[in-house]
């Protein structure tokens, strides 16, 4: 047996002690899918975390923190007579092994070809997975609704381009761009003017949202790392203002507007 392999079987051995319905953790125990899954999400996002602050000790503690994840879903569901670890397991294999015909099937690509033929894979297992006669669209089947909003808006772009769907280049995305920009601000002129205003607000900013995540797309821009980058950097020149005004004895809230812009561009000087 392997590290790999004496590790993994460690781990299985220490989640099924830890919900052992005798002599477990009172805790673990009575846990869920759902009061699990939110901490899955939140592992995953500490995962990408670490990855963006390049820190590798960090990513291989975030790493085992999701894998308990997963082995915990795979426990419960084994409790049920659903399926256990090893299922899984064979089920991502499978997967991959089908998703790569140009490596497993004597199907030679180009690199250019590999995204076109994944994604037709993809598409030919979810439709395969449908009930026939099944509600809801077939091309965006399978979408989680728990992705992050900018996320889940560029895949469903991609998922419809990938039958024809789609602006034909970037420029037009442009036009729709700014053409929701004006049906924003109609929208915001007469917003305060009760709940059909706000609503109305509301569904033209998501549109707008919605419009520059698929001009991101058409840019080979990824809309998500982008905003996680802009939160950042904000982030960054705002604590080194609040470091500023502290070393001149100058309290936030008195700050004028002035003074703000000063602080600002001064800190975008000294730290981008």
């Amino acid at each position: 047996m392997s590290d790999a392999e004496r590790a993994l079987t460690a781990l299985l051995e220490l989640m099924a002690r830890l919900r052992d319905p005798q002599r477990g953790c009172p805790w673990d125990r009575e846990q869920t899918f759902a009061t699990i899954a939110p901490y899955t999400v939140e592992e995953a996002y500490e995962v990408a975390d670490a990855i963006g602050r390049d820190d590798r000790e960090d990513l291989r503690e975030e790493l085992g923190d999701l894998l308990f994840q997963v082995v915990f879903h795979a426990r419960m569901a084994e409790e049920r007579g659903w399926f256990d670890f090893a299922a899984v397991a064979r089920s991502i294999h499978e997967k991959l092994v089908r998703r790569h015909p140009h490596l497993f099937a004597g199907a030679p690509l180009e690199p250019q070809d590999l995204v076109r033929a994944w994604e037709e894979q993809k598409a030919a297992e979810r439709a395969a997975a449908r009930a026939p006669g099944a509600g809801g669209s077939a091309v965006l089947a399978g979408i989680p609704y728990a992705l992050p909003a900018l996320t889940r808006a560029a895949k469903l772009g991609r998922r419809a381009a990938c039958v024809g769907f789609d602006w034909p280049d970037a420029q037009q995305v442009r036009t729709k761009v700014l053409e929701e920009l004006a049906e924003t601000e109609a929208a915001a002129a007469v917003a305060g003017e009760g709940p059909a205003g706000a609503a109305a607000l509301t569904e033209e900013l998501g549109d707008l949202l919605f419009a520059i995540v698929n001009w991101s797309r058409h840019l080979q821009v990824d809309a998500e790392q982008a905003l996680r980058a802009a939160n950042g950097k904000f982030e960054r020149r705002f604590t080194r203002m609040e470091h500023l005004a502290r070393e001149r004895g100058l309290r936030l809230s008195e700050l004028s507007a002035a003074q703000w812009d000063a602080l600002w561009e001064e800190a975008k000087l000294n730290h981008g």
